[in-house]
């Protein structure tokens, strides 16, 4: 297939693949299952997400992105390569240019970890760019203006926020919390009080289903099944809405702290624009019920959710290699 460029959202909780004129063509969970003994990847993506949680001991399912940079190496590597052979066939004839999107808070070394898997995945040349400013494009921010902008894009395993004016990252916090640490808190919630184990995708139905930033005064409910921790019997619980909100009070608190992080560093012509134009909230957290409300509220600036605030990375990786020399100044070549 005559692919010369992909665009890659390697993201904590999902991947996402765009090829130019074609858009999104895969959108998978990051996951990996893998034989230990055998040392040979058995699934990727949705089936082996099926896997988490149901695994014998022979095979391991797991994800190889934790916070938003590569925990395991091979296993990442492992799937790079299974997403580019899945759009480029295993027969090709060029080795395409990949873009891929990394935390605006890595190391070198995380940053390095990412070109290298995917150079050995099967990329020509990898180049890496901050999540805010591809979240941004995608969000339909005009990065180059001489305005400031704020991005948060709150993912599966980091918040980023950051303020963007002249095609530039003015001032930028990467928080180590996001749709996961949801997830981890409404799961602790229950065992806590309920004393219910339940697993991670049972916790993030319930914050996709009920779970809301602010108390509500009209309370959502919903019937929870898990393992009882006193007997080990399976057991059903009923629980709210504002449990919810409540379980995720910390997590939350620390994304409002990295917002007035950004805000205090941020220069003072530039805060006056945002407060003007207001904050654009994107990622899959971004969809957590009445955030933006909070963030306003706690904040004191307007804040908007984008649009499909879910693929907004993507799509500013799209924009961004349909006009590659238009944003060279944004990107680095790596490799």
């Amino acid at each position: 297939m005559f692919i010369r460029r992909i665009g890659i959202d390697l993201g904590t909780a999902n991947t996402l693949v765009f090829i130019p004129k074609k858009g999104v063509v895969i959108n998978e969970p990051s996951v990996v299952a893998v034989s230990p003994v055998e040392n040979t990847v058995l699934a990727v993506g949705n089936q082996a997400k099926e896997m988490l949680g149901r695994t014998p001991d022979s095979i391991v399912a797991s994800c190889p992105m934790k916070d938003g940079v590569i925990a395991d190496y091979r296993v990442t590597e492992a799937m790079l390569k299974y997403f580019i052979n899945k759009v480029m066939g295993k027969v090709r004839f060029f080795r395409p240019e990949i873009m891929i999107s990394i935390p605006a808070g890595v190391t070198s070394t995380e940053r390095r970890a990412v070109i290298d898997a995917a150079v050995k995945a099967g990329a020509k040349s990898a180049y890496v760019v901050k999540e805010p400013l591809l979240a941004a494009i995608g969000a339909g921010i005009p990065i180059h203006n001489a305005q400031g902008n704020m991005i948060i894009n709150i993912g599966g395993g980091t918040s980023e926020i950051a303020v963007i004016s002249l095609g530039g990252v003015v001032a930028a916090h990467s928080a180590r919390v996001g749709g996961n640490k949801f997830d981890q808190a409404i799961s602790d919630y229950i065992k806590r009080k309920y004393g219910l184990a339940v697993g991670d995708s049972t916790a993030e139905d319930i914050k996709k289903e009920i779970g809301s930033a602010i108390q509500q005064v009209k309370e959502e409910h919903m019937e929870v099944r898990g393992r009882d921790l006193m007997g080990g019997l399976p057991k059903t619980i009923k629980i709210s809405s504002n449990e919810i909100t409540e379980a995720l009070q910390d997590e939350l608190r620390e994304v409002i702290n990295a917002i007035k992080k950004v805000f205090q560093e941020t220069p003072p012509e530039l805060a006056a624009d945002i407060m003007d134009k207001g904050m654009v909230l994107s990622g899959g957290g971004a969809l957590l019920n009445n955030l933006d409300q909070l963030i306003s509220k706690t904040i004191g600036v307007p804040c908007y959710v984008a649009d499909d605030p879910l693929f907004c990375v993507i799509k500013g990786i799209g924009i961004a290699i349909d006009n590659l020399d238009v944003y060279k100044r944004t990107i680095m070549l790596a490799k």
